[in-house]
């Protein structure tokens, strides 16, 4: 069994706590605190936006300036937001995600100070634009998990990243609204800058860099190409409504956007680097995945434009519920709750079913929400059901965006990919802001001085999010059906090197298919841009041809939950299923044929085999798994003390198969072992090497004593 090293230690990364990458500086990984860690990030980017909604109708009084103009202080954060994501998203890419993560927090937190000391409209401006440049946080943080989470874990951190933008901004309108009514508005903005700080702080130390890098050079013109493009696009629909949807300024502006997107997507299909892969976004579940986002958008904003204003309206205007600002925002703020709390859901709802199955499920519980939002209008309490509600769904939907992305593309393109998601996200947020904000301003009355919206505009508003999520939803059901088209495509070799191929087409991926949080959320997981569509052989009965049989470990007992892959002879996938809790299996073929049977489960070595289909009854096929085994250990000094961070290697055939350092008691452990001869070695003065001998199913014990490691001729 002879891998390259990147691969086996990214096996030993999933399967052992504190094993550090060479590369990366033999810096231990302390994976317990990075999904707290990047989801607060990612809580304190979400903050930041709704900052200001608890005063955004004081702000022309606070700096002094005309309504028209102070809508600049929203507009500058989105466009900076827009521009970002994607831009950091490549750099991540290139040079570090952790490294672009700190870079973003970095700039929100100057912007929060800019903004802090000052009133004056054009550097407050400049302030909220910085503070926008930090939503490039999200998708890097995405990738980061990707690239150094174990899989079982990576479902479920995915959906609480992805849907942090959706608590932080729900958790934030009280406790702003709060701040508001009762200190200086410039609290605000220290309080963010206070985060955004905690949050650079607690990412030193407890979130590794990732080893992870793509190929190539940052596209300088396609980023400046792009940000024109967003900025021409963006501004006409954040501004239509002042500046009037028919007029010069605004129609010009569409032109020019139009016009400078066509030219950059030129420019970037011709070019070997480009900032955004045309190709691979133009591929189906890439494509449909980010256009459902954009629908997502929609709804997600829809809901924070109409409740906040529906609570404060005094209760004079007979449907106003005539509460504070600050109740407003507590009525508001289970949008969020429920948002954190469905991560975990989704995971399990994408383990049995697939990230589209959650998507789907997602906005049609966001539909279910503003349809009964219609009618739930006359109480404080009911809007807090509709907030539960919608927020479970765009909980789920949020949740499964990234992982439909991640299935679909390159690990190295992972933080350009969901930056473009999350910029769809964006998009979709300004369209339901400038929709509904010119259709409240149109359905509006004369109420004293003040003009505010009917109640027949606020439920038109939640008719065009219903409808907009519906849209979704028809998009979202003709993405490839994960159980077809979405799991990693496996590639096979003959029955004679059946073990081999098994590795040579990705072991972790077999057993990431059991591990049972989806294809999307295996590391690396790539689908083939290919549907596997021959017609269904069927049998003299009709009944789809195939195989069917049991998977049993070496005792003879079931192995529940194995992964049985189907690959026909292009390497596709034609087909992927389960074991049942007695091992039995039953898998439809396509067509008749020649086929590769890849099986796996965690904890045991996969198998792959050749096999023939003629038509009739499905094949019998049977098969038994080896466990895998760990090598684990302890290193100690001359005199017994246990040795920290000392480093350990272990090697077969050549090949590096594993790098840890060593805890504070001296132990180290290497999991998910599928050879029998290796070599450990641990670094002093001499070097130490013992060859480890692995009995099949039988874990081995190797403790070693080292003489401390002296200097160098340098003093290292």
């Amino acid at each position: 069994m002879t891998q390259t090293t990147d691969q086996l230690s990214e096996r030993t990364a999933t399967a052992v706590p504190q094993v550090s990458d060479p590369t990366a500086g033999g810096r231990r990984r302390t994976r317990g605190g990075i999904v707290p860690v990047l989801a607060f990030a990612g809580i304190a980017v979400a903050v930041m936006q709704t900052l200001l909604v608890p005063v955004i109708k004081d702000l022309p009084v606070l700096l002094d300036t005309a309504p028209s103009n102070a809508t600049w202080v929203m507009t500058a954060t989105l466009l900076a937001g827009a521009v970002s994501t994607p831009i950091m998203g490549r750099l991540g890419d290139l040079h570090g995600k952790r490294r672009m993560l700190l870079t973003s927090l970095a700039v929100m937190v100057v912007g929060s100070l800019i903004c802090g000391f000052t009133s004056d409209l054009l550097i407050m401006i400049i302030g909220r634009a910085l503070q926008g440049f930090a939503m490039g946080a999200i998708p890097l943080g995405i990738g980061i998990m990707r690239d150094e989470l174990p899989r079982e874990r990576l479902g479920s951190a995915m959906g609480l990243m992805s849907s942090s933008i959706g608590v932080g901004g729900g958790l934030a309108l009280p406790v702003a609204a709060l701040v508001a009514q009762h200190a200086d508005w410039h609290t605000l903005f220290f309080g963010a800058a206070g985060l955004g700080v905690l949050s650079m702080l607690l990412t030193l130390l407890v979130v590794p860099e990732t080893s992870v890098r793509a190929q190539g050079r940052f596209d300088v013109v396609g980023a400046l190409g792009l940000s024109a493009g967003l900025v021409a696009l963006l501004l006409p629909i954040t501004k239509g409504s002042d500046w009037g949807w028919s007029s010069p300024t605004t129609l010009g502006l569409f032109g020019v956007a139009v016009l400078v997107l066509v030219l950059w997507g030129v420019m970037e299909l011709r070019i070997g680097d480009p900032l955004v892969d045309l190709r691979t976004t133009a591929r189906r579940e890439v494509l449909l995945t980010n256009l459902a986002s954009i629908t997502v958008g929609v709804a997600f904003y829809a809901i924070s434009l109409v409740l906040p204003q529906l609570l404060q309206l005094p209760e004079s205007t007979g449907y106003g519920l005539g509460q504070s600002m600050v109740v407003a925002g507590l009525c508001v703020a289970p949008l969020g709750v429920t948002m954190m709390f469905v991560a975990p859901l989704y995971a399990r709802i994408a383990a049995r079913r697939g990230p589209k199955v959650s998507l789907l499920i997602g906005m049609l519980v966001i539909a279910v929400g503003y349809g009964a939002g219609i009618g739930l209008m006359s109480a404080p309490w009911q809007t807090v059901i509709i907030a539960v509600v919608v927020g479970a769904g765009i909980g789920l939907a949020y949740s499964s965006l990234p992982a439909l992305i991640i299935g679909a593309v390159d690990p190295s393109e992972t933080g350009a990919a969901n930056g473009l998601n999350t910029l769809m996200r964006s998009i979709g947020t300004s369209v339901s802001s400038a929709v509904i904000g010119m259709v409240l301003a149109h359905m509006s009355q004369r109420v004293g001085p003040a003009t505010i919206p009917t109640l027949a505009g606020f439920r038109v508003a939640f008719l065009i999010a219903t409808a907009a999520v519906l849209v979704g939803v028809a998009l979202a059901c003709f993405l490839p059906s994960q159980h077809m088209e979405s799991r990693p495509t496996l590639v096979a070799q003959s029955t004679d090197d059946a073990e081999g191929a098994a590795d040579a087409g990705g072991t972790d991926d077999v057993d990431g298919v059991a591990a049972g949080d989806g294809a999307a959320d295996v590391p690396g997981a790539r689908t083939s841009p290919e549907p596997s569509a021959p017609a269904a052989a069927t049998t003299a009965n009709d009944r789809p041809a195939g195989f069917r049989g049991r998977v049993l470990d070496i005792s003879g007992a079931p192995v529940a939950g194995a992964s049985v892959t189907l690959i026909d002879r292009q390497g596709r996938q034609a087909g992927v299923t389960t074991a049942a809790a007695d091992g039995g299996y039953t898998l439809a073929a396509p067509a008749t044929g020649t086929y590769t049977l890849v099986l796996g489960a965690p904890g045991h070595r996969p198998q792959a085999r050749t096999l023939e289909l003629s038509g009739g009854e499905p094949a019998h096929q049977d098969a038994r798994l080896q466990p895998t085994v760990m090598v684990s250990g302890t290193v100690r000094g001359p005199q017994g003390r246990p040795l920290a961070d000392a480093a350990v290697t272990l090697v077969e055939d050549g090949a590096v198969a594993g790098y840890a350092l060593t805890g504070p008691d001296g132990a180290f452990a290497f999991g998910d072992l599928t050879g029998s001869h290796y070599i450990l070695t641990a670094a002093g003065y001499p070097p130490h090497a013992t060859p480890v001998l692995l009995a099949a199913g039988a874990d081995a014990t190797c403790d070693v004593v080292l003489e401390p490691a002296r200097p160098s001729a340098d003093g290292r």
